[in-house]
């Protein structure tokens, strides 16, 4: 049981992140965000396969962490779902190393942490019982499998904030699946029936923040770094891709602000609408990646799987765009980096 001390503690102290990443474009936006917010404290970096291959995943990560200055563990995680085959990585929205294609890198200095991502992970929550908050933004099995490591991972865990999914919204690799939970369906319904407070920041809000290219010259041209450079041209690579595809993201040239809300959620929830009810997801089939949320609880079903057994969650539905992106926008214009290098 946790006391009223410790919670006003928890309260008022920025929170103990570990930010669960396959790095990417959008992947890199809410690692600086996280960076730059007092309220945050990320203590581990977990990369998995997703945007890209989980070797590349734990490269981005170790080189966007360079490139500001930031000395904080990374491990390399799983690079395949849990109980079906891979797919190749979406080199047309993220680029073939995931940062827009960088071209030329400056050399790397920072080795990972030798531990798997999943044994970080229960590390860190035996070490930090009910303080450590998960952040996951790509597909799931980390989290599946640290589970599997330390059956009482959800008693040690203070929450889990994971953007994928989608309640209402219609998908983005099928009619009805998020991409992230459409990679590793298995492991996604492992994480969402394991007990732990999990709230889903899925496509219902996301395809709300649209980010517009010109906020990331702004950045850019604030700070004159080589972190905000490099975050500026993997977002015009992304935004190139989303503007061509939606005429309504392509008219301020932007892209979505997909894994920077699961962020967002965590320092400013009142910007957000939520329901709670049971999440399960489809494993198979044409419906495979799909989250199916029960949103009556009072009505019983004959179909299994939808019992007391499983643990409600809270999925956010909507959410101020435009604080959202005014909160992003300061957050990325505060004194956050060190002193950029001289020539």
């Amino acid at each position: 049981m946790t006391s009223a001390s410790t919670q006003n503690r928890q309260s008022t102290q920025p929170r103990k992140v570990i930010y669960d990443t396959d790095p990417g474009v959008d992947d890199a936006m809410a690692l600086y965000f996280a960076l730059a917010h007092p309220g945050i404290e990320l203590v581990g970096i977990t990369t998995t396969f997703g945007n890209v291959t989980v070797e590349q995943a734990t490269v981005n990560a170790l080189y966007l962490t360079q490139l500001s200055g930031h000395d904080i563990p990374v491990t390399c995680g799983v690079a395949k779902p849990w109980a079906m085959p891979g797919k190749p990585p979406p080199t047309f929205i993220h680029g073939d190393d995931g940062l827009g294609n960088l071209g030329q890198r400056q050399p790397a200095k920072r080795q990972r942490d030798p531990r798997s991502s999943a044994q970080f992970i229960v590390d860190m929550a035996r070490a930090h019982p009910g303080e450590i908050t998960l952040v996951p933004v790509g597909p799931l099995g980390n989290l599946a499998l640290a589970l599997k490591l330390e059956p009482e991972l959800p008693k040690l865990i203070r929450e889990v904030v994971l953007m994928g999914g989608t309640v209402i919204e219609p998908g983005n690799v099928s009619p009805v699946a998020e991409a992230n939970i459409w990679n590793d369906p298995h492991a996604a319904d492992l994480v969402f029936t394991a007990g732990w407070p999990l709230t889903m920041v899925g496509l219902d809000v996301t395809h709300q923040l649209i980010l517009p290219g010109a906020l990331f010259d702004d950045i850019a041209a604030h700070h004159r770094h080589p972190a905000t450079d490099a975050l500026r041209h993997a977002v015009a690579f992304y935004a190139d891709f989303y503007s061509n595809l939606y005429a309504h993201v392509g008219a301020v040239r932007g892209c979505y602000g997909h894994d920077v809300l699961a962020f967002i959620r965590l320092v400013a929830p009142e910007l957000f609408t939520t329901l709670n009810g049971r999440i399960r997801v489809t494993t198979d089939g044409i419906g495979q990646g799909q989250t199916m949320m029960h949103r009556r609880g009072d009505m019983f079903f004959v179909q299994p799987g939808w019992g007391d057994d499983c643990p409600v969650s809270t999925a956010c539905l909507t959410v101020d765009a435009e604080a959202a992106k005014a909160l992003f926008l300061n957050t990325l214009m505060s004194p956050w980096l060190p002193a950029a290098p001289k020539h």
